[in-house]
């Protein structure tokens, strides 16, 4: 029986991670068979001390391994379960604690934007726009996004199939920015829990751009704890290991120097104790899957 692939795809993992565009983020190029990169760093900004103390402990991983990392962090938790959730700094002190990691360690900086009207000012600081996984659908914040000429990462929302992430891309390139990436981070699998779809990383990168997949909210159980999020992270390595296997183009986990005593998503974060160890491991990977 002839086999089926939707889009006439390949799915060889080496084939797709070069078919994807390359994106110039910073210093360096991601996608289109470039070396795996790495977006990684807190949930959200607790406090200056501990974000430039993690920042400088992963500036000195990246350096020794050789990688290319985009240091993460949210000035403001805007969808957190609860309205009592610790949600961040806010936008003005949140850039300007971001500002100062940045300009301390060099590292390149992504973060989440939730409304139009803060993109000029995050685009200020912020090498890479995040768009959080449920305002992957909205069409002015996407626009804006785009104008704004950073790079736009957008996460596939939990409640939304692969292939329909095509559109989300579309909204930003009416923009003319094509600088576009799209980031898997688990799909709804009925009340309070998430599953991964390896397929669809197949799909996205069929759209030609460079696909991340999210290692740390893809074992996030929503609203799991009540008024907050659970997770289990002892499944973070397990995924990582089966998308870069996949082909993905980057990964993004949340990495904390204490997951336990995280004021968001501490279940589902990596400690940064664990990092070098988990990278070295998917570098491996992603030598064999381009026949390195």
């Amino acid at each position: 029986m002839k086999e089926t692939r939707p889009y006439g795809m390949d799915v060889s993992a080496a084939k797709a991670k070069s078919a994807t565009r390359k994106v110039q983020i910073a210093s360096f190029l991601g996608g289109g068979g470039e070396k795996l990169f790495f977006f990684a760093g807190p949930c959200v900004i607790e406090d200056f001390e501990t974000v430039l103390y993690e920042a400088r402990e992963m500036k000195k991983i990246a350096e020794k391994l050789d990688i290319n990392l985009v240091y993460k962090a949210s000035f403001d938790k805007a969808n957190r379960t609860s309205v009592n959730n610790f949600r961040g700094p806010g936008l003005e002190k949140g850039l300007e604690i971001l500002k100062a990691v940045k300009e301390d360690t060099g590292l390149p900086i992504v973060t989440d934007v939730h409304e139009s009207w803060q993109v000029e000012k995050v685009a200020a600081v912020a090498d890479v726009l995040q768009i959080p996984a449920f305002l992957c659908r909205q069409t002015d914040l996407l626009v804006e996004a785009g104008r704004s000429g950073r790079v736009v990462n957008i996460k596939k929302g939990q409640f939304v199939a692969p292939q329909t992430m095509a559109q989300a891309v579309a909204k930003v390139a009416t923009t003319g920015n094509e600088k576009i990436m799209l980031t898997e981070r688990g799909a709804a699998f009925g009340y309070g829990n998430l599953v991964v779809d390896m397929r669809g990383l197949a799909v996205m990168r069929q759209m030609g751009v460079p696909v991340i997949f999210d290692a740390t909210h893809s074992v996030q159980l929503p609203s799991g704890q009540g008024t907050c999020s659970g997770g289990d992270r002892t499944f973070v390595p397990l995924l990582a290991r089966a998308a870069v296997a996949a082909g993905v183009d980057g990964v993004f986990m949340e990495v904390h120097p204490d997951p336990d005593k995280a004021l968001c998503d501490g279940p589902n974060s990596w400690p940064l104790s664990d990092f070098e160890r988990l990278v070295r491991m998917l570098l491996k990977i992603d030598s064999c899957v381009n026949g390195e």
